[in-house]
């Protein structure tokens, strides 16, 4: 599907509209143009939507495939009517109205996941989660680990803090991370901060040739990024993993989101039930 593209349209960021729509685009060996149109509440913006969608399916001589997730029926009926000219994939039609007949009761029409943040403490745990991963990122700190939900283990470069950071902020998880350095393999032993929380940790791996190509990338030529060494801290990180019981698993194919997904069955399970 060269040439394609797709609109994103939402009343809201758009986050929600944009992620349902990449899982289902996934299943098609193309790679469309992505146009994002967040904050589209009123009357004028949608117009203003139609126009552009109409515009590029001239250009382009198709029909552009737009995900709406428009609460305002006001807005909806702009993108959902015949003068626009896109493929109109309207979410919440097809699942809100549908759980509505099936309740029986009608939805809130809120605009976003949080109607109000400041109120919300979903979004203030987010908020929490996201700082104490902050500032336990890379073994920064040892304070309050008890606190902590997820410690997650690996040598540098392994995945350790990006998996942190989107755990604090889709699921609330208070991740901290240590990076497991030469020292501790000259010891043998896990970080001494780490034994009394040794069933909250999670070891990450990776392939040592890809973690060289990643090391080269920011320190080349080093002996940080040489296969040999990386092949060195990989096998001394799994011995040592294994040694103490710790579960772990390998990022190098793994998406962020498939590594959380996996930590928060082994770890967490009641995160993965809200």
């Amino acid at each position: 599907m060269p040439n394609r593209s797709v609109f994103f349209v939402s009343d809201g960021t758009g986050i929600t509209a944009e992620t349902f729509g990449n899982s289902i685009l996934a299943q098609f060996p193309a790679k469309p143009r992505h146009v994002r149109r967040p904050f589209i509440d009123t009357v004028d913006k949608a117009l203003t939507v139609v126009d552009e969608i109409n515009h590029v399916a001239q250009a382009e001589g198709r029909r552009p495939i737009v995900f709406i997730t428009l609460v305002n029926d006001a807005v909806r009926q702009i993108l959902t009517t015949e003068a626009c000219r896109g493929l109109v994939l309207d979410m919440f039609k097809a699942f809100v109205e549908p759980l509505e007949v099936e309740f029986a009761v009608k939805s809130n029409h809120r605009v976003g996941r949080f109607s109000d943040a400041a109120k919300s403490s979903e979004y203030n745990d987010r908020i929490e989660a996201i700082n104490f991963s902050l500032a336990h990122d890379d073994g920064q700190s040892a304070r309050n680990l008890a606190s902590a939900d997820v410690i997650l283990l690996g040598v540098s470069r392994s995945g350790k803090t990006p998996t942190s950071l989107y755990l604090a902020m889709q699921h609330g998880i208070k991740a901290a991370n240590y990076p497991l350095i030469p020292e501790d393999f000259e010891r043998h032993k896990l970080p001494p901060a780490l034994a009394p929380h040794i069933g909250k940790c999670f070891g990450l791996t990776i392939d040592a040739e890809r973690l060289s190509q990643i090391r080269n990338e920011r320190r080349p030529g080093s002996k940080y990024a040489a296969i040999e060494n990386c092949r060195y801290e990989v096998r001394e990180a799994e011995a040592m993993m294994r040694r103490s019981g710790v579960s772990w698993l390998s990022s190098t194919h793994k998406s962020i989101e498939e590594i959380a997904t996996t930590i928060l069955r082994d770890i967490r399970p009641d995160r993965l039930v809200y």
